[in-house]
């Protein structure tokens, strides 16, 4: 049973460094561009 607790203590820690880690790198958004591409529709 410690060695669950423990594990979960070790993994509590781990999520908490990568979500520090996430916020330090902080926004994370592709850059933006238009994009036109042509489309034909065949109307009978």
């Amino acid at each position: 049973m410690f060695r669950f607790l423990k594990f979960l203590v070790y993994l509590g820690f781990i999520i908490f460094l990568v979500v520090l880690g996430y916020a330090y790198v902080g926004d994370l958004s592709p850059d933006k561009r238009t994009v036109e591409t042509p489309v034909t529709i065949d109307v009978r």
